[in-house]
């Protein structure tokens, strides 16, 4: 599959299906396809799918290793650019739902419906200390050593470490959104927690849903903070998001 020259990157990504345009946006730890890899037989039957690597992710090269969550917001309508996609709708989790949010927010004319899975839109620091490097390694987290050096090899370049100082980093910090901002989001938005996600809370979806006028709210019962992944509630959620999509299909 291709890379493609957006801004300082050779940005991979994988394409699938035809139709109108979505793009999925992947959690901190993982990088495009692995994130959704239980909607894309539901998905490419009706939509042209993209499944971008972030900045700092996955098969993504960039000779800096720096980034965030506003950054990868702002590689989004180049990587747009570079493939003739007007506008999209965009689906993302965790952290790829907070980067859709800065998307929905700063580049509204690009976004047709934002789904968000596994976010409250608001910054919550507690556990980013666990997954720093020296923490993993005093721990013996090694299984999980050696998943983020092979997942995101080409991206780091071999040093996982700095990635994962990178995502501890970028979790402390993001989203940083205003009320006041994400009030200005005007498209539709699709918001979905598990009913026992801890960084996606009942009390916050709520308030988070007040605040973007036009949203609405799946909590999923029984699920944690991969509500959409397999051994939880892919189905659910797959239909959930697909009758939301035909709903603003003229937008």
């Amino acid at each position: 599959m291709p890379h493609v020259k957006v801004n300082d990157l050779e940005l991979f990504y994988e394409q699938m299906g035809s139709g109108d345009p979505v793009i999925f946006l992947h959690s901190s730890y993982s990088r495009g396809l692995l994130a959704f890899s239980s909607q894309i037989l539901d998905f490419q039957n009706t939509y042209t799918c993209y499944f971008p690597d972030f900045r700092g992710h996955g098969r993504t090269r960039c000779e800096s290793l720096e980034w965030s969550t506003p950054q990868l917001a702002a590689d989004i309508p180049a990587f747009m650019d570079k493939l003739n996609i007007e506008k999209a709708h965009v689906i993302g989790y965790s952290m790829g739902a907070n980067v859709g949010l800065y998307l929905a927010a700063r580049n509204p004319e690009r976004i047709k419906t934002l789904t968000i899975i596994g976010t409250s839109g608001f910054c919550n620091p507690e556990g980013a200390e666990d997954f720093e490097p020296e923490r993993l390694l005093e721990q013996g987290k090694q299984i999980l050593i050696n998943q983020m050096t092979e997942r995101h090899a080409e991206a780091h370049q071999g040093n996982w470490q700095e990635f994962m100082r990178q995502s501890a980093n970028d979790w402390r910090r993001y989203p940083d959104l205003t009320e006041e901002q994400l009030s200005s989001i005007h498209c539709p938005v699709l918001i979905i927690a598990g009913e026992h996600d801890t960084y996606a809370e009942a009390d916050r979806i709520i308030h988070l849903a007040s605040l973007i006028k036009r949203s609405d709210c799946l909590i999923v019962p029984g699920a944690s903070h991969r509500p959409h992944m397999g051994r939880e509630q892919p189905v659910l959620v797959n239909d959930r998001i697909l009758e939301f999509l035909k709903a603003n299909f003229n937008l």
